[in-house]
């Protein structure tokens, strides 16, 4: 079982304490205990009551396992610690800020999402980072795309060779693709995704 340890006993901040305080009402509603929800996602109990306390922040890969076990997705647990939120009846044109956008920590990066927090088509994500290691696969259901903004990525597909791309270079995979992705050379890489939103009821 993976062991993300936290650093601190203290809220990491809002965004985790709301992030953490929506995974723990998805697990009661799905009436699951901390145990239960660490063996479906083969994260450690220890770990999992901490991010539910805000106590840790759960890294990408993390949350994407823990939305596949409630029935929901990577990009709506991270929305949930955004301090705007659109009703799902608004249908007016949105402007997202470079400041603003809900943030999340993965390995030796951040991702942001380009959405105020609420209903949309498609899920856009901006991924920063440096890491050289690709680490565990991410999988979903859903279709998504990814262009590199700057830097060389190499982008691992389950199955495949994997490829280097640079500023211009774009990939689309269909759902159930296993894909990772890291620095092809050392240097800070920035990448833009954008995911399907699942289908109601769709398990990501």
């Amino acid at each position: 079982m993976q062991t993300d340890l936290p650093d601190t006993d203290r809220v990491v901040d809002d965004q985790a304490r709301l992030v953490g305080a929506h995974i723990r009402a998805l697990r009661r509603s799905a009436r699951l205990t901390l145990v239960q929800l660490a063996e479906l996602t083969g994260l450690s109990h220890p770990f999992l009551s901490q991010v539910e306390r805000g106590h840790s922040r759960a890294s990408m890969v993390s949350l994407e396992k823990i939305a596949g076990a409630l029935d929901t997705t990577q990009v709506a647990l991270l929305a949930a610690g955004a301090p705007v939120r659109r009703e799902p009846d608004d249908r007016r044109p949105e402007v997202l800020r470079a400041d603003e956008g809900a943030r999340g920590p993965f390995s030796s990066g951040e991702a942001r999402l380009l959405v105020h927090a609420g209903p949309h088509a498609f899920e856009p994500l901006e991924w920063k980072g440096d890491n050289t290691d690709l680490g565990e696969y991410f999988e979903h259901h859903e279709d998504e795309f990814l262009t590199v903004v700057a830097g060389a990525v190499l982008l691992d597909l389950r199955g495949q060779e994997p490829v280097r791309l640079g500023p211009g270079d774009s990939a689309y995979y269909r759902g159930g693709t296993g894909h990772r992705w890291c620095s092809a050379d050392g240097s800070a890489f920035h990448l833009v995704v954008v995911k399907e939103t699942p289908r109601t009821g769709a398990a990501s």
